[in-house]
């Protein structure tokens, strides 16, 4: 075997290591961890397999680096987490209709808690009206100024929609879900368009009224649909 295979594979067992060690001890962030030689010691390797381990974690911000600080516990970089597995979904072969569900357990599971985060923060709702319009408005031309301006609209109406109901995680998931979504190259036909754009104002119609089940409903249906454009 190769030694950089093998040290891949060793780097990779200390990763885990080192995350079993955070949670063992009970770190959070900004919390010191061992210096790379302690930690060679401590799992009888390397400083060259701690170094790549450390690399790899500081890369979704698990860990922070810095001369004479040593290593520390980070915040996770969920943006870049969500761009590094939000590519692995767009170029694995998943079934259509799994991501399709997930998509939908998860927008349509956080309505009842977005709808509260709408009624406490009215200006959720402006974000969701502007949005509306603006989609109404490209659905009056012959064709979209560019695909990617309808796409990046619709997937933003169901983001804004979703983060109203402040799940972090379940946010940052949606995210590598509209990775996936966002590849599909849809039929943007004036008709669809309409069609979208009507029932992006039927379910902002149904949120003004706080009518929950309503939302649920018609959002299911949207995404299900031909009108949900990058469904």
């Amino acid at each position: 075997m190769p030694d950089f295979v093998q040290r891949k594979n060793v780097s990779d067992l200390i990763a885990d290591k080192i995350k079993d060690y955070i949670l063992d001890n009970g770190l959070r962030q900004g919390d010191r961890l061992p210096t790379e030689h302690e930690l060679a010691e401590r799992f009888g390797v390397s400083r060259i397999s701690v170094r790549e381990a450390t690399k790899a974690l500081g890369f979704l911000g698990i860990i922070d680096a810095a001369p004479r600080r040593g290593l520390t516990i980070g915040a996770v970089n969920m943006e870049r987490l969500s761009q590094y597995l939000g590519f692995h979904f767009a170029v694995a072969d998943y079934p259509f209709d799994q991501i399709l569900d997930a998509r939908i357990a998860i927008e349509v599971g956080a309505v009842p808690r977005g709808m509260k985060g709408i009624e406490a923060d009215r200006s959720v709702l402006k974000q969701l009206t502007s949005l509306v319009e603006k989609l109404s408005a490209n659905a009056q031309t012959a064709e979209p100024q560019t695909p990617e301006e309808w796409i990046e609209l619709d997937l933003e109406f169901h983001r804004v929609l979703l983060s109203a109901s402040r799940l972090e995680p379940l946010l940052a998931f949606h995210d590598l879900l509209l990775i996936f979504f966002k590849r599909i190259r849809p039929d943007l036909s004036q008709h669809l368009r309409q069609r979208s754009a009507a029932e992006h104002h039927q379910i902002l119609e149904l949120i003004s009224q706080q009518d929950v089940a309503g939302v649920q409903e018609t959002l299911r249906a949207h995404i299900t649909g031909d009108g949900c454009i990058t469904a």
